[in-house]
């Protein structure tokens, strides 16, 4: 298929895409774990405010951080969609609408980190509040953007599901890793589902996470090193 003068070729759009996986996986990583991982205490509303107050600069650059995955995400998912929109169109359209509205939804959620951050730092808040009421609500809006993070991840994990379906039918990546990515997005769509259906059978929520990270983290350095097997991809057509 011959080029339009200024588009991306196929193989940078496809190492393009390998790269925003790592960076997107990073971000992430670095939000979960350095920053929330060490400012929020579980069942302590008390000792959250107070580490995130001694650590007022590093919960706001866990906001920022945020704010940059989900730009990657969307980076990312434009540049899955039109990399894969010669194999399936219709398809690669759904992948793109349900991790849009899984953007949607967690970037939304993200505004109650701003939240939690106003109750603790605002002196002209409610007067009507002691300390302890205002470290709860605090507490309380964290928890609602990790509701909202959860119910993103039903979302993320279908939309990942069908990319990794059309990856399986392009052939431009191995089949194993593919199919492995089928199996990583539709356990991480069960574990957030089950999780609103009933919490407790999922207390261990990193266990349903590995595998997806395992495949995004596998295929992010296929892509970036190796690049997409176009050659297979037109022999599997023909």
């Amino acid at each position: 298929m011959a080029q339009a003068p200024g588009e991306i070729s196929r193989e940078k759009l496809a190492r393009f895409a390998g790269a925003l996986y790592l960076l997107q996986m990073a971000l992430g990583i670095f939000g979960e774990s350095v920053v929330r991982g060490s400012l929020i205490v579980s069942g302590d509303a008390t000792r959250t405010a107070a580490n995130i107050l001694a650590s007022e600069g590093l919960f706001r650059a866990g906001i920022a951080t945020d704010i940059a995955t989900y730009l990657a995400v969307l980076a990312l998912v434009w540049a899955l969609y039109v990399l894969l929109r010669p194999v399936n169109r219709g398809l690669a359209l759904l992948a793109l609408l349900f991790r849009s509205i899984e953007l949607a939804v967690q970037l939304g959620a993200t505004v109650f980190s701003l939240v939690a951050l106003r109750y603790l730092t605002d002196v002209n808040g409610p007067s009507s509040f002691g300390r302890a009421e205002l470290d709860g609500l605090a507490r309380f809006a964290i928890g609602a953007q990790g509701s909202g993070l959860k119910l993103g991840f039903v979302l993320t994990g279908l939309g990942s599901a069908v990319f990794a379906y059309v990856f399986l039918q392009s052939r431009y990546v191995p089949k194993l890793l593919a199919g492995w990515g089928i199996f990583a997005s539709l356990l991480l769509a069960a574990y957030a589902i089950v999780d609103i259906v009933y919490p407790p059978l999922v207390a261990a929520w990193f266990l349903w996470m590995i595998p997806m990270f395992f495949y995004e983290v596998g295929l992010g350095l296929w892509l970036l090193l190796k690049g997409a097997d176009f050659g297979a991809g037109r022999a599997s057509a023909a």
